[in-house]
């Protein structure tokens, strides 16, 4: 369900931006071929120029996609929950709202509740934003600031909000709560999440007992990441994000208390050409040579003589 002014939030761990009508929307009617599922927010990764999202591949159960050089595309989060998320959005290791390296803890985007909104390119102020678009690595936006180790991935951190159990106005049914409202809300805060473990970079502070599971977790996806840059020929410049064209976009502040200070959900989904991934052994070949505007020498193969031009 998307609504007219989706929301986006910037924030210093709890004082974040929301984001307004300016927010560029894609039309819901488009229907994804796959998406990176996530719990509480659906992620895809929308080509701009067909309105399209980009089928998802599988690479050890882990989403990856083929960008086009050249093409400007958006993140769309379509929020799947009843009640305000925090989306900290990172491309290539940068934090698209702060250009800081990114951190789970840092600013993000806030989305309403079932809200959708299609994050379109590099925040510079509360009204513009500069395109995200697909080029050679070396171009990309965080090659460019220094930063190119982590070139190749969108990552989105999420957050629950922290929502007090007594609440003394209730705009959609006046003063009077729901019946088992409070209790239900009492309940859900008090009940463990179920939290997969986060594996963003988290500050020294949280690590704790779970710093070797974290170290595991983070050795196995970097592995792992090296097999696709690594195991086969690359016929092409591996994909980064660029720096694009100034484009309108408009975001206000609001406030957001997280629930936990790690995510509930995060979602990964790594991007490459369709060459590189090919080439990886992630995309059939067969699907590659079956696309669209690719020329046959022998498309028929019929038999006969050269018939007239009609």
């Amino acid at each position: 369900m998307a609504t007219p002014n989706p929301t986006v939030a910037r924030c210093a761990r709890r004082h974040l931006l929301a984001a307004c009508a300016g927010l560029a929307l894609l039309g819901a009617g488009c229907a994804p071929m796959a998406h990176a599922e996530g719990r509480l927010v659906q992620v895809d990764i929308v080509d701009r120029d067909t309105g399209a999202p980009l089928r998802v591949w599988r690479d050890h159960g882990r989403p990856v996609v083929a960008g086009r050089p050249g093409a400007r595309y958006a993140v769309r989060l379509t929020n799947r929950t009843g009640e305000r998320v925090l989306a900290v959005v990172a491309i290539d290791g940068v934090n698209i709202l702060t250009g800081e390296t990114a951190a789970s803890d840092q600013d993000g985007y806030v989305l309403g509740p079932y809200e959708r909104a299609s994050l379109t390119g590099w925040r510079k102020s509360h009204s513009e934003v500069a395109a995200f678009e697909f080029t050679a690595l070396e171009n990309s936006y965080a090659a460019r600031t220094g930063r190119p180790d982590d070139v190749g991935v969108i990552g989105v951190a999420l957050f629950r909000e922290r929502v007090p159990a007594w609440r003394e106005a209730r705009p959609d049914v006046g003063l009077a709560p729901r019946p088992g409202e409070d209790e239900r809300l009492a309940r859900d805060q008090a009940a463990p999440l179920r939290a997969e473990p986060p594996v963003a970079a988290a500050p020294a502070a949280r690590a704790g007992a779970t710093g070797n599971a974290e170290a595991g977790r983070a050795a196995a996806e970097s592995s792992a990441d090296a097999r696709l840059a690594k195991s086969a020929p690359q016929p092409s410049d591996r994909l980064g994000t660029g720096h694009g064209a100034r484009e309108y976009s408009y975001v206000t502040d609001t406030t957001f208390d997280r629930l936990t200070g790690t995510p509930q959900d995060v979602v990964r989904i790594r991007y490459d050409s369709l060459a590189n991934l090919v080439a990886a052994g992630i995309v059939p070949r067969d699907y590659a040579q079956a696309l669209p505007g690719r020329p046959r020498a022998f498309p028929g193969d019929e038999s006969g003589f050269v018939p007239d031009p009609r």
